[in-house]
């Protein structure tokens, strides 16, 4: 009986920073669930975080963001480049997909890094041992991994109904259920449980 999790994000999201706690009890308790990390492209270089949205990220995980992030907030962002790495390791090296999205995350969320050249990724590149293409670490466009990723997303946000982000989606065997994540933000060790619930 085959089980799946697909997580749809964004590197740059406050809420999808927060999600990844839970998607990361799933990994560590429910090691046989294959996790799908589908980056969701969403942040273009136009658009800002604002204090209410880490204030209320905060409120309902207990998850603190970096003064130097917080003092980036009305910098524009852009995922571009953690869209291209995140779809490059999905397709070579899954098992690296989860903490490559973490050590993205607390670069961008505590650090202030904005993630958008290659020198802002290097150390998480050396510290990973990663070898993506030069391609991979742009942020002028998607490459073509990226692409088939973005698509894949559309496709499932059909399937669910929403274009919300982040979002998870459990297969198991015929069955889908989207699991609500604002349940367990403040202890991601019960998404474990909520998930044994539904594949028993």
């Amino acid at each position: 009986m085959a089980t799946e999790l697909f997580f749809i994000y964004d590197s740059h999201c406050p809420w999808s920073y927060a999600t990844t706690n839970l998607v990361s009890a799933v990994a560590e308790k429910l090691p046989k669930v294959k996790i799908h990390f589908l980056h969701s492209g969403l942040y273009d270089g136009e658009d800002k975080i604002t204090r209410k949205i880490t204030n209320q990220v905060s409120e309902l995980s207990n998850l603190k963001f970096g003064d130097k992030y917080l003092a980036k907030l009305n910098e524009t962002k852009d995922s571009t480049l953690g869209a291209n790495l995140m779809a490059w390791s999905q397709a070579k090296c899954p098992e690296k997909s989860l903490a490559i999205l973490q050590a993205m995350q607390q670069a961008h969320f505590q650090q202030g890094n904005p993630l958008t050249n290659a020198d802002d990724v290097a150390d998480i590149v050396e510290q990973l041992k990663l070898s993506p293409s030069s391609k991979c670490l742009q942020s002028d466009k998607f490459v073509k991994d990226a692409e088939f990723m973005l698509a894949d997303i559309e496709e499932i946000q059909d399937i669910i109904g929403t274009r919300a982000i982040p979002a998870l989606l459990l297969a198991h065997n015929d069955d889908l259920v989207l699991l609500n994540h604002n349940l367990y933000l403040l202890e991601p060790s019960a998404i474990v449980d909520a998930i044994n619930e539904e594949i028993k």
